[in-house]
């Protein structure tokens, strides 16, 4: 068993943080206590002080202890986030838990974020009953609401942090079985529209591979590229390429600008296609913004409003996706399907618009350095046929 930290800012949140600590212990997972606090009056106890943290930024202690809050708190976040690296690297990091409101939360998850895909991770937070998007990310962090503040130990705040202190304990001393670890894992993004595709290259992957299925809806693409950089993906099968339309055309379950990086950096064999680029998604039909006004929209469901693509934002697509794929160092193939790239996309449904398919594929074709790694598919995304050719693309950038 690895080393349970137990972290946050021991000068206004100790007591909380030694009673989780001491839960912890007690179960017989070792912890180490680490403080945060920025504002140097911390009382002594905690097993790493705040300035032994503050020592691991680039700019040293004087970089952390500015007297300014909001400048202190964000040099101490990247203080901490190079100790936890470096001790995961030296095999002693179990797990994590963290204690704070806004300003801790904010101090403690970008380590959190940083350490790899299942080390676990729990955050104790008094925002953790809104919008936990920028403290979670891609990452696979535990928000726990602390429901009362965490200021001092209540009948409340104790069953919280006890429920917090043992889903660490129990995840460091029984961890989750290896089940296809020695498999290579390959990445597929998907979206509802483009599920058969997905579902048909699983099927023909067999049990040849441990296939990781992301929802392309912005998160699930930026988790895919988290583990691609962490070294737990092999391959990518990036078959739903739909986020990046939210990205440049502006809806709500956009990509961000680094989308490809990750694949670009580590060099994974790459498949791509342009599954879902034909819609921009949205809310409810009244969170469509008044500049799409006129605009042909599909109703997904009660919470989910998809807009149609025009040729004008398919050509910006192809264009952003080819200088991305120009940058890939692996070996990658991208393939076209020219009967439609979504459910939605075929004769006789709501987006059927060839024409905009053809700006889409030709941006694409045009705006590569090497246009023959762009394949054109006579077949709709969803077809048989297509599932075919993405598995025999697969298998020539293995080669």
């Amino acid at each position: 068993m690895g080393t349970a930290y137990v972290i946050g800012t021991h000068d206004t949140k100790g007591t909380e943080l030694a009673h989780v600590a001491d839960l912890v212990a007690a179960t017989g997972v070792a912890v180490r206590r680490v403080d945060v606090s920025t504002s140097g009056t911390a009382e002594p106890g905690p097993d790493v002080g705040a300035a032994e943290i503050a020592a691991h930024h680039p700019g040293g202690p004087d970089a952390v202890f500015t007297g300014d809050r909001g400048s202190a708190v964000a040099a101490m976040a990247e203080a901490l986030r190079a100790y936890l690296l470096g001790r995961h690297a030296g095999g002693d990091v179990g797990g994590v838990l963290g204690l704070g409101g806004s300003g801790g939360t904010a101090l403690v998850t970008p380590a959190m974020r940083a350490l790899p895909i299942g080390v676990p991770k729990v955050m104790v937070s008094t925002v953790a009953s809104g919008d936990t998007a920028p403290y979670v990310g891609a990452g696979d962090i535990a928000m726990l609401h602390s429901v009362t503040d965490v200021a001092g130990l209540n009948r409340i705040s104790r069953r919280v942090l006890g429920n917090a202190a043992h889903m660490l304990a129990g995840a460091i001393a029984a961890p989750a079985p290896a089940v296809g670890d020695d498999l290579p894992a390959v990445g597929l993004t998907m979206f509802g529209v483009t599920t058969p595709c997905v579902t048909q290259v699983r099927e023909r992957l067999g049990d040849e591979v441990d296939a990781l299925v992301f929802h392309a809806t912005g998160t699930g693409g930026a988790a895919m590229e988290k583990l691609v950089d962490d070294g737990l993906v092999d391959s990518v099968l990036d078959l739903s390429t739909t986020e990046v339309a939210d990205l440049l055309v502006g809806g709500v379950m956009a990509a961000g600008e680094d989308r490809l990086d990750a694949v670009a950096r580590v060099g994974v064999p790459y498949i791509g296609s342009c599954g879902a680029l034909d819609m921009v998604n949205f809310g409810t039909p009244a969170t469509v913004p008044e500049r799409f006004a006129g605009r042909l929209c599909y109703e997904h469901n009660a919470n989910v409003t998809l807009m149609r693509t025009t040729a004008a934002e398919n050509r910006m697509i192809g264009e952003w996706l080819a200088r991305k794929l120009d940058a890939l160092r692996g070996p990658w193939l991208f393939l076209l399907p020219e009967d439609g790239v979504s459910a939605l996309d075929a004769p006789g449904q709501a987006f059927h618009d060839p024409d905009a398919d053809a700006a889409l594929f030709t941006a694409i074709e045009s705006g590569v350095s090497r246009p023959d790694r762009v394949r054109r598919v006579p077949r709709h995304v969803n077809d048989p046929e297509f599932a075919d050719a993405v598995l025999a693309a697969w298998r020539e950038v293995q080669a």
